[in-house]
This record gives structure tokens, C-alpha cells and sequence, in this order.
């Protein structure tokens, strides 16, 4: 005759179970809280090591200022010197020279202009990276800025194939910026159209337009006929110390400095810049900037003129 088990041995079945599996859940759960704790000790750890890490990248990246603007600032002095012996020797003011010796001065004084451009740029890009550089924005007249632009470029247009065109703006006539660092922006614009369009022209333009987000801008651009740049250096064409590899390149000094800083201008004046370009076509730059800087506008709308 089979046995018939009580309800009180049943219940004590179940309840050894039960407690089996809490004791099992338990163990688990206590698994997965060591292993928790161990990941948080491990990320606090890593947040602790990265900030240590960008601190470092900060004092890095200060120091680096600095120096860059020690060293601009007493390159300053000589290279002046420089510049002022050659431009004495080549008005003659101690003599007459030869051919050869006004050939050899004047490569001086050329290189000594190139060096004095590199050290400007590289003092300008360390005030930027330090924060410390000023933007000082009032309304001109574009065609003011042209001029002048015309009137810096006329003593090194040498190459008879090249010319070099200012069109009048459009639907434009005033800006509020800073006229200083836009002209800075141009002028490494147009330097750089110069020296790589061996025959064409180098068209400088200004065009208002309405942005994405309704706010007027106006973008220069500086159009040339020159070597072009392959799509894949575009991007790369704006950072610090870039050069593409070219003959004319070769044949040119320079630290790759000028788009950098153009680009961290642009940027301040609450601006963007831009290329299009291909090898063998040409290459347009461009900077576009809003008609009235992002600071300040409203404090000065009681100043000389208004958007044009």
C-alpha cells in the first residue's frame, strides 16, 4: 500500500526550495553588486586619469602659447633690422651697389618679409589659442576695404599673366565687424591665390545673402585660376602647419599657418569659412560673416551709418 505523505511534509519541501532559490537569488545579486562596484571604482578611476590627462593637455597647450609668443615677440626686433638695412642698401644711402649685390640684398629683404609674415602669424595664433586676442567690431565701407585691399596687393603683382580683379559688392554696401581681422582673412586669402595662379586672374567679391537662420550675411570670396586642391585636403587645408605637396609649394616658403588662422578669425567674428576647389581648375575661399557681429550690435547701432 503506497504511503500517503501529510501536508506539513510538502510544505516543508517547498519552503527549503524557496529558500534554495532566494539563497541562490541572493548570491547572484551579491555577484552583481561586487562586480558594479569593481566597474564604478574602474570608471572613477578613468574620470580621475582623464582629467588628470586634460589638465595636462591644458598647461600643454599654454605653454605652448607662451613660447609662441616669447619667440614672435623677440624675433620681432631683429627681423625689423633686418628690413631696414636692406631697404637703406638698396636706396643706395651708403653707395652705389652692383648688380649682383642688389640681387643678393634684395632676396634679404624678401626673406626677411617672409619671415616677418610668419612670425605675425604665429604671435596671432597664439593670442588666439590664449583667449586673449580682441575683436573690435564698427560699421565701413566695403568698398573702402577693396580699395585698400587693391592698394597692398598693386607693389607685388610681378606676374604679368595674373590679375588681380575686385568686384564691386552686391546688394551691400556697409559691414559690422572688425574691418582689421577680415582684412587679415583676405589678405591670406589673396596672398595664397598669388602665389599659386601662374596665369589667370584672382577675383575678390563680396555677395549679401540670407542665412539658414534667417540672419543676413555677406561672403567674400577669392576666386583664382590656379593649381586647385584635391577634395580629400579640403578639410585638412585649414589646419594648423598643412601644406599640400606641390611643385609650386616646393619652390615657396611658408609655416601653413595662414588658413589656420584665417578659419579661428572667421570664427570670432561669428563667422564660417569655406573651399571649393579641384587640381587643374582653380580654388575659391570664401569667409562668411553676418552683416552685424553677434556682440555688440545693438550697442553701436547708434554710430556712424547702418547695413547698406
Amino acid at each position: 500500500m503506497t504511503p500517503i505523505e501529510s501536508p506539513g511534509s510538502t510544505g516543508s519541501t517547498d519552503a527549503e526550495a524557496l529558500r534554495a532559490a532566494l539563497s541562490a537569488a541572493q548570491a547572484q545579486v551579491s555577484a552583481l553588486q561586487e562586480e558594479l562596484d569593481e566597474t564604478n571604482r574602474g570608471v572613477l578611476a578613468l574620470y580621475a586619469e582623464l582629467d588628470t590627462q586634460a589638465q595636462q593637455l591644458r598647461q600643454a597647450t599654454e605653454l605652448k602659447s607662451r613660447f609662441l609668443a616669447y619667440m614672435s615677440h623677440e624675433f620681432r626686433t631683429p627681423i625689423a633690422s633686418i628690413r631696414s638695412l636692406t631697404r637703406l642698401l638698396l636706396d643706395r644711402v651708403d653707395g652705389p651697389l652692383t648688380a649682383e649685390q642688389e640681387k643678393q640684398v634684395d632676396f634679404i629683404r624678401v626673406t626677411s618679409e617672409e619671415f616677418a609674415d610668419m612670425v605675425n602669424d604665429l604671435l596671432d595664433l597664439a593670442k588666439v589659442e590664449a583667449g586673449r586676442i580682441d575683436v573690435s567690431p564698427g560699421w565701413f565701407e566695403l568698398v573702402d576695404l577693396f580699395a585698400a585691399l587693391r592698394g597692398m596687393f598693386k607693389p607685388v603683382l610681378v606676374n604679368p599673366d595674373v590679375q588681380l580683379i575686385f568686384e564691386a559688392p552686391q546688394d551691400v554696401s556697409q559691414l559690422f565687424t572688425d574691418d582689421a581681422k577680415l582684412s587679415q582673412i583676405l589678405r591670406n586669402y589673396i596672398s595664397n591665390a598669388l602665389k599659386f595662379t601662374a596665369q589667370g586672374e584672382v577675383r575678390v567679391s563680396a555677395v549679401r545673402s540670407v542665412g539658414a537662420g534667417g540672419q543676413d550675411e555677406v561672403t567674400f570670396a577669392v576666386a583664382d585660376t590656379g593649381i586647385g586642391i584635391a577634395e580629400e585636403f579640403h578639410d585638412a587645408i585649414f589646419q594648423d602647419f598643412t601644406q599640400i605637396d606641390s611643385p609650386i609649394q616646393k619652390r615657396l616658403r611658408g609655416t601653413g599657418l595662414g588658413l589656420s588662422l584665417s578659419k579661428r578669425l572667421a570664427e570670432l567674428l561669428g563667422g564660417r569659412v569655406a573651399l571649393e576647389s579641384a587640381p587643374g581648375v582653380g580654388s575659391t575661399f570664401s569667409v562668411t560673416l553676418p552683416l552685424r557681429a553677434p556682440e555688440q550690435a545693438n550697442a553701436q547701432d547708434g554710430k556712424a551709418g547702418g547695413p547698406g
